[in-house]
């Protein structure tokens, strides 16, 4: 009995020392970075709220805490049986994945407040802008040579950069981006998609025969650089000539000869576009970026994202297997759960459906600061401009009709100072670009 005993107390004592190591553990991790109890509290809450906005809305998925008040893993049904392979590798897609709230806070806040097309005003600011950045944007050639010919390379971008964003942060309210899943010709969701008051499309995904599901209306297509190199059959999709072209990729020759000789007299241009590291990948994550840096309110469609989502599908052209679709689906389960977007799917078909759980945007805004301290990425306060790394004074003023502006986007620029705010990219850290207006 004694024995037992002991065997009990050592067990206890051992119990409580782990825990006592990890709390002062974690203590003296955010006593590092300064944060207050306030700040503390605001992650625990959206982290615990997170947990079970997941649990409500995943559809069997569910999300448990990691090793600090950022860290969650959001994992899949253990009777799941996964279909990607690794093409180098060759393994099997995992069922559990890893995410760092702060870390999406402070990228997606980013998002909401910037630019994510590429302007000359944004290379021109740049340190070595048109040595280093617009040479990596151009089919390099021996006659550009790192752009020391300014002029050459400018020609060549000319056809799709803008001086100025064409685009500001709230010009749309409601937007939808819809994917290419096959799931779409499960639910007709054409008349609904046509609502909104903007639509992403994305590549070269057909309307024409499809509308019942997939909607007419387009606002906005991103390409990738496959079908930037069929530009011209793309913009045959539309035929309005209004829907703008974006290429998340660099420009090309051929493209560029299209642009002039076809002619194509759709908008076309060049998307600059945030790092999302380690983060689900694709033209969809891309396409979602573009969205809400200009609308309100995001929706997606298309993208399959529900339980029995094995393998990659279109609903224009036979099944094949493509990007990683266990780990698209949790990224945008996470993105769901931060108020970011709404996922829309046949098991999902209630355009009214409540995201039960999703932070208050108080909240956010509080979780946000604590996690710029956090990261060391930006100021740690509710001033927009704290992240600004590099400023630059506009050439000249801006002339904004506010007439044609919704009272949102107002108001984002008063909030800004009438600032344009461009992510720089590579990695966290590095700040934004911003460009100030002259007063």
């Amino acid at each position: 009995m004694r024995l037992l005993q002991l065997c009990l107390a050592i067990s206890l004592t051992s119990g409580f020392a782990a825990i006592f190591i990890y709390i002062t553990g974690v203590s003296t991790l955010y006593d590092k970075y300064s944060l207050t109890d306030e700040d503390l509290s605001a992650l625990l809450s959206l982290q615990s709220n997170f947990k079970k906005c997941v649990s409500a809305n995943g559809l069997g998925l569910h999300a448990v805490s990691g090793r600090d008040y950022c860290q969650v893993a959001i994992q899949f049904p253990s009777d799941t049986v996964p279909k990607w392979r690794d093409p180098k590798t060759g393994e099997l897609e995992g069922l559990s994945f890893d995410f760092n709230l702060c870390e999406a806070i402070s990228i997606w806040e980013r998002v909401r407040n910037s630019t994510t097309i590429l302007t000359r005003e944004f290379i021109d600011a740049l340190p070595n802008g048109w040595e280093e950045y617009a040479w990596r944007r151009i089919n390099k050639g021996i006659l550009l040579n790192h752009c020391e010919n300014k002029t050459l390379c400018m020609e060549k971008l000319a056809l799709v950069l803008p001086e100025t964003p064409p685009f500001i942060p709230r010009q749309f309210d409601r937007c939808a981006v819809i994917g290419n899943s096959g799931d779409l010709l499960k639910t007709r969701f054409g008349h609904e998609i046509d609502h909104y008051d903007a639509v992403v499309r994305e590549n070269g995904a057909p309307i024409q025969n499809y509308t019942e599901y997939v909607g007419r209306k387009s606002t906005f297509r991103l390409l990738n650089r496959g079908s930037a190199k069929a530009l011209d059959k793309v913009a045959e999709l539309d035929e309005t000539e209004k829907e703008v072209l974006i290429i998340k990729t660099t420009i090309h020759d051929t493209m560029s000869k299209m642009i002039r000789e076809v002619p194509i007299h759709n908008p076309v241009y060049l998307m600059l576009g945030a790092s999302f590291g380690s983060a689900a990948k694709g033209t969809g994550l891309k396409a979602l970026e573009l969205a809400l840096s200009v609308c309100d309110s995001v929706d997606m469609y298309g993208f399959t994202v529900d339980p029995g989502y094995k393998e990659w599908t279109r609903y224009f052209s036979e099944s094949r297997q493509g990007h990683t679709p266990l780990h698209g689906r949790a990224y945008y389960q996470m993105m769901e759960c931060l108020g970011l977007i709404k996922i829309h799917s046949p098991m999902r078909a209630d355009p009214n459906r409540m995201v039960k759980w999703v932070p208050s945007r108080d909240s956010l805004t509080a979780a946000r600061i604590a996690s710029e301290k956090l990261l060391r990425d930006g100021a740690g306060t509710g001033d927009p401009l704290g992240v600004c790394s590099i400023s630059k004074k506009r050439r000249e003023q801006k002339s904004m009709k506010l007439s044609i502006v919704r009272r949102a986007a107002i108001e984002h620029q008063n909030n800004v100072k009438g600032t344009t705010m461009y992510p720089l990219e590579h990695s966290l850290g590095h700040g934004m670009l911003c460009i100030v207006p002259k007063f």
